[in-house]
């Protein structure tokens, strides 16, 4: 029997968490949570339940449910997931990822994580909680990810690399190995970023150098 699944999100990005869980073995999905849409509305046939406010109340109507938090940006998941934890920290949190992606041996994956389709995480990586890998990034070996990090498609990493928690890397970007990219930095679409990163950093170009620091929660899809 499937476990049952509760989604916070209801956006694009939600509909691509959808077809993870559609597509596997372990989970059914029991409606969407969104606090800006009416309750009674849908998003690929799957109903919106209440807010993420009604977390608690909608999962002790079904027990030993899980939860996932299907929202793109780093910094929103993050405060949602803090908030959510807030009103119960025994909440389990469900992994969505792909058939297809390809994981290695000793690599561990955190909670409330997301891997998308066509991606491979090579050995001995970590895959902080609740981060985002999306469509057909290739992690070599080694790599730490920190909670709440990203990458955009086609993203590329050398071996040895270290994500700062809430970092994204963006569309086709390629890390060379060893490199440090620190917390609340944005790697830009088409970079190759070939030195370390510090803090709060927003990063353009082949090779990639410094733009300007950003803000923490700073928007950036």
């Amino acid at each position: 029997m499937k476990k049952k699944v509760l989604i916070v999100g209801s956006s694009g990005h939600t509909k691509v968490i959808i077809d993870i869980f559609e597509k596997g073995k372990e989970y059914q999905i029991i409606g969407l949570l969104d606090s800006f849409r009416t309750p009674g509305e849908s998003t690929m046939g799957y109903t919106i339940l209440g807010g993420s406010e009604d977390v608690k109340k909608i999962l002790t109507a079904h027990p030993n449910c899980f939860l996932f938090v299907a929202i793109g940006d780093n910094y929103i998941r993050k405060i949602e997931v803090e908030k959510i934890i807030r009103t119960d920290s025994e909440i389990p949190f469900a992994n969505a990822i792909h058939p297809s992606v390809q994981i290695g041996r000793g690599v561990l994956v955190g909670r409330g994580v997301a891997i998308l389709a066509g991606s491979i995480v090579n050995s001995d990586s970590t895959i902080g909680d609740f981060s985002l890998i999306n469509t057909s990034t290739s992690i070599d070996h080694d790599n730490f990810f920190s909670p709440y990090s990203s990458t955009s498609p086609g993203v590329i990493t050398g071996g040895n690399v270290v994500v700062g928690e809430c970092s994204a890397i963006l569309l086709g970007a390629m890390i060379k190995h060893k490199i440090i990219i620190g917390k609340h930095c944005v790697i830009g679409a088409g970079a190759v970023l070939l030195r370390d990163c510090s803090d709060y950093t927003m990063i353009y170009g082949n090779p990639a150098k410094p733009i300007r620091k950003r803000l923490e929660g700073e928007k950036y899809l």
